[in-house]
């Protein structure tokens, strides 16, 4: 009786200490892109203009996209960045509820809109999904509802209206103070990258088969951007932006993590096409 008694009170020691992620039970994960805008492709001055405040990219033309991303939780549904508005001159031809409606998802099946940047082609289609639980960076948040955000250099990025759901206080809203792990299992975790904006985040997607991916908001807008720690002249912060890149790199070694450049074009190839999930 002593032998088991001492066994239980071990036993109850390891539960009281240990992390409580150990004893959680990782669901299926799963993610699939949406087409949130039509490409286009920025003429050289752009690029090297707007995209490298160092003007690297003089010889440089790309086609960027717009991207986001429907992640499956177990029986819960996730989306990550709402893209342009519908009325947007870039507009994408199918809207984010009715590629939703092809993968039998309704606006109210999305547990959490979660964006990486308040910028007006991540969050165009947002107050679609007004019963979702909005995630956004904290500091991205008080730049939303700040008086800021309606002039000087804001103005052109920064639209509240396309929040308005949750401006106005009628939908669910957390603002994230450094990193999150959405599910409490590790499997979906925004990951704070501040920089191009004060509260941007990236999300990293732990998938079972496909590897570990890390869908990279605005961190950077295309691959040489991201390999040349590029910052493009309208970031709110040089240093927090090459402080983040290089930590999302050392994450991305780390964790053998696939980082996904999510204006590229080029980069739209490394997950399976629509209506497909990577699992």
């Amino acid at each position: 009786m002593r032998i088991a008694a001492r066994w239980f009170a071990l036993l109850a020691l390891i539960c009281l200490t240990a992390p409580s992620s150990v004893f959680a039970q990782q669901s299926e994960v799963s993610l699939v892109r949406l087409d949130c805008g039509t490409p286009r492709t920025p003429v050289f001055a752009e690029i090297n203009n707007r995209f490298s405040d160092t003007q690297a990219y003089k010889s440089l033309a790309i086609t960027l996209v717009y991207s986001c991303y429907l992640i499956k939780h177990g029986n819960d549904y996730l989306l990550w960045d709402a893209g342009l508005s519908m009325s947007h001159a870039l507009a994408p031809k199918v809207g984010l509820i009715d590629l939703l409606a092809k993968l039998s998802v309704k606006p109210d099946d999305i547990k959490y809109l979660a964006i990486s940047h308040y910028h007006f082609d991540h969050i165009g289609q947002a107050n679609s999904f007004g019963r979702s639980t909005l995630l956004i960076g904290q500091g991205d948040w008080e730049m939303v509802t700040s008086p800021r955000s309606l002039s000087g250099n804001f103005k052109p990025l920064i639209d509240p209206d396309l929040l308005s759901n949750w401006v106005e206080k009628k939908g669910q809203l957390e603002t994230v103070i450094g990193d999150k792990d959405i599910f409490g299992d590790g499997t979906v975790v925004m990951l704070y990258t501040p920089g191009h904006t004060p509260g941007h985040h990236v999300l990293l997607v732990k998938l079972s088969s496909y590897g570990n991916v890390i869908l990279s908001g605005d961190m950077a807008h295309f691959r040489e951007n991201y390999e040349s720690n590029g910052v493009p002249v309208f970031n709110t912060d040089r240093a927090q932006t090459l402080a983040s890149i290089e930590r999302v790199k050392q994450l991305a070694t780390n964790l053998n993590a696939k980082v996904i450049i999510q204006h590229d074009s080029r980069e739209v190839g490394l997950l399976p096409s629509f209506p497909n999930f990577a699992r």
